[in-house]
C-alpha cells in the first residue's frame, strides 16, 4: 500500500507539474496580452512580497510531518493526537500574526513604492497584497490538515487534489482575463478555489483518516525540542524568500514594474525547473523520517540520494537541454521580442542551480536526521551574501546583476559548502554522486550540440523550428542515454512505466468499444 502511495505519489506529482507548467505557458502569454507589462509586473511583485510573509509558517510545516511519522512509525497514537492540538493551535496563532505584518506592510506602501510607482500602481497594489494575505493567513491555519495527510503518505488524493487544482485554476483565470477583470480579479479567483481545497483537505483529514485532535497538557520538553528543530528550518525558509523573491523587490524599487515584468518571466523558467526536482524530496521525506527512526546505516540513504539524485538529473537534463537548444527562440514566439533577456537571466539561475536540485533528498535526509542546522546557517550566510551583492549588481546592471549575485551564491554554498558537509558529516557518498552525475551529462552535452546544428535548419515556421529542434533533442539525449548512460533500474522504470502506460490505452479504447 505505501509503495503504491509513494510511487503513485511521484508519478502525480510529475503530472501535475507537466500539465500545470503546461497550462501556464498557454495563459501566461495571455495573462501579459490582457494585463501589459506595467500590471503583470505589479502582480509579480505582489506575489513576491506575499512570499515573504509567508516564512512566518517558522518551518513548522517540516515539524507537522516529521513529527507525526515519528509517532507513527513508533504507535504512539495518544501522544500524535495531542501532538495535532498543538500543532493546531501554533497554526492559528501564526496566521493571526500574517494578518497583523500584512497590515502593517499595506500601511508602508507609499513608502517603499513611492519612488517608482504611480498612485494608480499604489492603490491597486494595496488591494492585491490585502487579498493575498488574507489568503496566506488561511493556507497556514488549514494547510494543517494537508501536512497530515502528507505525513500519513496519502498521496494520491493529495496530489489528485493538486492535479485538480492546476487545471481549473488556469482555465477560470483566463475566462476572468476575457471578461475584462484584471490582476485584482484574478488574486480574488485563486483565493476562492484555494479555500475551497482547504476545506476538501480539512474534511479527508478528519472523516476519511479519522485523525483526531486532543488538547491536552503540553508536553514542555518536546515543544523545545520541536521549536529547535524548528528554528532552523525556519532559517532555510529565510534563506530560500531572500534568493527568490528579493530580486524582484529590489528591481521594484531601484528599476519599477518593467523590469520586474522581465526578471518574473525569467524566474517563471526557473521556478518551472526547480518544481520538478522538488517532487521528489517531498513524497520522499515520511520514508526518510521513518528509515532514520528505524536506524538503518548510511549506506543506505547514500543509495538513495545517488539513485534518486539519478533520476533527478535525467528529468532535469531533458529540461535544461530543451531549455539552451530552443528557449530563446520559444520566449521570443511565447511572450514576445521585449523578454528576450529572460532567457538569458534564466540560465545564468539554471545551469548552477543543476547540482542543488539533483540532491533534495539530502535535504530530507539533514531534517530527518534532525541535523539541518549547519546547512540553514550556512544557507543564511549566503542569502545575506545574494542581498548585498544584488543592490550595487543591480544599480550598475539591472536584473542581469540580480541573476548573477544569485548564481555566485548558489556556487558557494549549495555546491561547494553543502556538499563537503553531505560527506564529511553525514557520510554520504558524494565523489561517487558526483561520477554518476558526469557520465550522465555525456548525453546531454551531445544532444545539446548536434540539436542547435538542426535548429539552423529553415523551417520556414517558428513553431515547427522549435517542437522539431525539440523533438529530435528529446530522442537523440534518450537514445544515447539509454545505450550509454542507463542503469538496469533506470531501464526497468522506463520500460515499466510505458508498459503501464500502454495498458492503460489499450483498457481505455477496449471500454469505449
Amino acid at each position: 500500500m505505501k509503495n503504491n502511495q509513494l510511487k503513485s505519489g511521484i508519478i502525480l506529482s510529475y503530472l501535475t507539474l507537466i500539465l500545470g507548467n503546461s497550462i501556464s505557458l498557454i495563459y501566461t502569454p495571455l495573462m501579459l496580452r490582457y494585463l501589459g507589462q506595467s500590471e503583470y509586473g505589479l502582480y509579480s511583485l505582489s506575489l513576491s512580497i506575499i512570499s515573504l510573509i509567508g516564512i512566518l509558517n517558522f518551518g513548522f510545516g517540516s515539524a507537522v510531518i516529521r513529527y507525526t511519522s515519528k509517532y507513527r512509525a513508533m504507535g504512539e497514537k495518544s501522544l500524535e493526537y495531542s501532538l495535532n492540538g498543538m500543532f493546531l493551535l501554533i497554526f492559528t496563532l501564526i496566521g493571526t500574526m500574517v494578518i497583523v505584518v500584512g497590515h502593517f506592510l499595506i500601511s508602508n506602501i507609499d513608502l517603499l513604492f513611492g519612488n517608482s510607482m504611480s498612485i494608480t500602481e499604489l492603490s491597486k497594489m494595496k488591494t492585491l497584497i490585502s487579498i493575498l494575505v488574507f489568503n496566506t493567513a488561511a493556507s497556514i491555519i488549514f494547510g494543517f490538515f494537508s501536512l497530515i495527510i502528507t505525513a500519513y503518505e496519502r498521496f494520491i488524493f493529495l496530489k489528485l487534489v493538486a492535479l485538480l487544482q492546476a487545471i481549473i485554476t488556469p482555465m477560470l483565470i483566463i475566462l476572468i482575463l476575457v471578461l475584462g477583470y484584471t490582476s485584482i480579479g484574478m488574486v480574488l479567483l485563486t483565493t476562492s478555489i484555494n479555500l475551497i481545497i482547504l476545506i476538501i483537505n480539512c474534511i479527508y483529514c478528519l472523516k476519511i483518516l479519522k485523525v483526531k485532535i486532543t488538547f491536552n497538557r503540553v508536553d514542555i520538553k518536546l515543544i523545545k525540542e520541536i521549536l529547535n528543530y524548528c528554528f532552523y528550518i525556519f532559517l532555510i525558509l529565510i534563506v530560500d524568500k531572500l534568493f527568490w523573491s528579493t530580486d524582484q523587490f529590489i528591481l521594484g524599487i531601484i528599476s519599477g514594474t518593467s523590469s520586474v515584468a522581465v526578471y518574473s518571466i525569467g524566474a517563471t523558467f526557473t521556478n518551472y525547473f526547480m518544481a520538478f526536482s522538488t517532487a521528489f524530496s517531498g513524497v520522499y521525506f515520511p520514508k526518510i523520517t521513518q528509515m532514520v527512526t528505524n536506524k538503518v546505516e548510511n549506506k543506505e540513504l547514500s543509495a538513495l540520494f545517488i539513485r534518486t539524485g539519478r533520476l533527478q538529473f535525467i528529468i532535469l537534463s531533458i529540461i535544461i537541454g530543451g531549455f539552451i537548444v530552443v528557449g530563446k527562440e520559444f520566449i521570443i514566439t511565447w511572450a514576445g521580442k521585449e523578454y528576450i533577456h529572460a532567457y538569458y537571466l534564466a540560465l545564468i539561475v539554471m545551469i548552477p542551480l543543476c547540482v542543488p536540485l539533483t540532491q533534495t533528498i539530502g535535504i530530507a535526509i539533514l531534517q530527518a536526521k534532525n541535523m539541518h542546522r549547519f546547512r540553514s546557517v550556512i544557507y543564511l550566510a549566503i542569502a545575506i551574501l545574494n542581498l548585498l551583492l544584488s543592490v550595487p549588481l543591480a544599480q550598475k546592471y539591472g536584473y542581469f546583476g540580480c541573476a548573477l549575485a544569485t548564481s555566485v551564491s548558489i556556487l558557494i554554498g549549495h555546491i561547494i559548502i553543502m556538499n563537503i558537509y553531505y560527506y564529511k558529516k553525514i557520510k554520504l557518498d558524494i565523489p561517487v554522486f558526483f561520477k554518476n552525475m558526469s557520465l550522465l551529462l555525456i548525453p546531454l552535452l551531445l544532444s545539446v550540440i548536434v540539436s542547435v546544428q538542426v535548429k539552423n535548419f529553415d523551417f520556414n515556421n517558428e513553431y515547427w523550428s522549435i517542437i522539431t529542434t525539440s523533438m529530435v533533442f528529446l530522442v537523440l539525449y534518450l537514445i544515447l542515454s539509454w545505450l550509454f548512460v542507463f542503469n538496469d533500474y533506470e531501464k526497468t522504470l522506463f520500460k515499466t512505466s510505458i508498459s503501464k502506460f500502454r495498458l492503460r490505452s489499450q483498457e481505455k479504447v477496449s471500454l469505449d468499444n
